[in-house]
């Protein structure tokens, strides 16, 4: 007889309330990482495939195309492309729709999985076909790539959506608290390959010096190239899922109409502690919200190369497994978000780092060993920062979420977490353009001197090819920055330590739903 690798509804509730009591006063507990059976080391394997497709158009979106448009565009125009991230953070809106509307043959979450990869592979290949094209021009339409990116990571956080469900029923009992390591490694892995490997091998400066004998212009890896590839790689797993992986039957109880799980999701959104867990969740980031999304920016734009960016990414990597591993263990307890309120201490740190970073950097000349260290340093903690506050929070929310609705729960959490990082970034990268004031004077044909606002990188390649300087005479950036970090610090102190230190008190049931 096939043994079974799902656990049923009141398993599920045990296994989440055990390890948000381990170490506490009930004395039954779960080991936090034990020894997995074979079946669960393929399921965890699986896992991290799915979220690494996941990953790809992620990466592509929230890190390398932003670098790729910035010689080009805007931080205005880079703020507008950033909208193209939305759907990650409000996939709440449609999460009950796959939760509740399946095909029991094909099974609840491939019913979602194999349609979602089909699409994002098929929108890969064009693209991979016309976004060389797209981006080979004077002035690139951000309007028509914000759409195809949005579409892009519409597809994304749908298939989050099916396989955070998953998790919850594909690992054996003992094993679920692998699924957020499985989500970290996969998401990680797939982010750097579409960052750091893929910056490192379209530039050209990179391509010819490890790479190729004979130097060239152009990169060793065209965008349209990687697009294609992976076009591929999802066409070639969702065959496998198709006609090898198999999905247990869901059970009866399980089974919600689509109006019941909205109702569900109000119902959960109305406790009072949910509602405070998810303002805290909501103004979190703003403290760091500056530093990550346009230092890296200023770096380039004062001349770091990409590729010695994707390096910094490409140090950190291994470094962000192995914290998120370890993380894990850290958030195991009844103190759960203890190293995320730490991390957060950290990642304020490094703001500012990252300001006095900028302000050093030298402008457009050979920069030292030192100073490449330094950065490299900066970008590698404020990394690890960030991944034990991811970790330890995913930690936390899968130890309250209600297994009853599958993953509606834990997306609801994850949405307004994501939503927190997402919904100050546009208007971080429009107050940028908004509070810099740069001018530039050069001599026309008739020999008059013109004075234009050179804020956008097409006014300052106007300004260089009349061989004028743009002079920067205040930098929004670090207005922004300094903004940003003040009203973090102020939240942390007065508002998110005592709410997380009440709310991680709270005892396991409280989270659930009445039935």
């Amino acid at each position: 007889m096939k043994k079974r690798n799902y656990i049923d509804d009141d398993e599920k509730e045990e296994i989440l309330l055990e390890s948000l009591d381990s170490g506490g006063a009930s004395g039954v507990s779960v080991e936090a990482y034990p020894n997995l059976s074979t079946q669960d080391y393929q399921n965890v394997a699986l896992l991290v495939v799915l979220y690494l497709l996941q990953g790809i158009p992620v990466g592509l979106a929230f890190g390398s195309i932003p670098f790729l448009l910035k010689s080009k565009l805007s931080y205005s125009q880079i703020g507008l492309f950033s909208l193209a991230t939305y759907p990650y953070s409000l996939k709440l809106l449609w999460s009950p729709i796959v939760d509740a509307i399946y095909s029991k043959r094909v099974g609840r979450r491939k019913s979602w999985i194999i349609p979602i990869q089909l699409l994002t592979g098929s929108l890969f290949f064009w693209l991979g076909n016309h976004i060389d094209v797209m981006f080979n021009v004077e002035k690139p339409d951000v309007y028509t790539l914000t759409m195809l990116f949005f579409i892009l990571i519409f597809f994304s956080a749908t298939q989050d959506i099916a396989v955070d469900g998953w998790a919850l029923t594909l690992l054996s009992k003992n094993s679920l608290s692998y699924a957020s390591t499985a989500q970290t490694i996969g998401l990680n892995t797939g982010y750097f390959l579409s960052f750091t490997v893929f910056l490192a091998f379209n530039s050209a400066d990179f391509s010819n010096k490890y790479l190729r004998k004979v130097p060239s212009d152009d990169g060793f890896l065209s965008l349209g190239s990687y697009l294609t590839f992976w076009s591929f790689v999802y066409l070639f797993v969702t065959i496998w899922l198709i006609f090898v992986k198999g999905e247990d039957a869901t059970h009866s109880s399980d089974e919600m109409d689509i109006k019941t799980v909205y109702q569900t999701i109000w119902n959960i959104c109305k406790m009072p502690h949910m509602r405070r867990f998810i303002l805290v969740l909501l103004v979190a980031k703003i403290g760091f919200i500056a530093n990550e999304a346009v230092t890296g920016l200023k770096l380039l734009e004062k001349g770091f190369s990409k590729e010695d960016l994707a390096l910094a990414v490409l140090i950190d990597f291994p470094c962000q497994l192995l914290v998120g591993y370890y993380a894990a263990r850290w958030s195991n307890g009844p103190q759960p978000l203890k190293p995320w309120i730490r991390a957060f201490y950290g990642r304020l740190i490094f703001a500012i780092v990252g300001m006095l970073v900028v302000y050093i950097f030298p402008a457009n000349t050979k920069i030292s060993s030192e100073m490449f260290f330094l950065v490299i340093a900066s970008t590698v903690l404020s990394s690890f920062m960030s991944t034990v506050q991811f970790v330890s929070i995913s930690a936390f929310m899968t130890t309250i979420a209600d297994p009853v609705i599958g993953g509606t729960y834990m997306t609801l959490l994850a949405t307004f977490s994501n939503f927190g990082g997402t919904w100050p970034r546009f208007f971080v990268l429009e107050a940028v353009d908004y509070f810099t004031e740069a001018t530039c004077s050069f001599k026309n044909s008739k020999n008059i001197i013109n004075v234009i606002d050179c804020v956008s990188e097409q006014d300052k390649s106007i300004c260089n090819d009349n061989g004028g300087t743009c002079i920067v005479h205040k930098d929004g950036y670090f207005i922004v920055s300094i903004a940003t970090v003040t009203i973090g610090t102020l939240l942390l102190f007065a508002f998110i330590i005592p709410q997380i230190k009440e709310l991680q008190g709270l005892p396991p049931k409280v989270w659930k739903l009445k039935k």
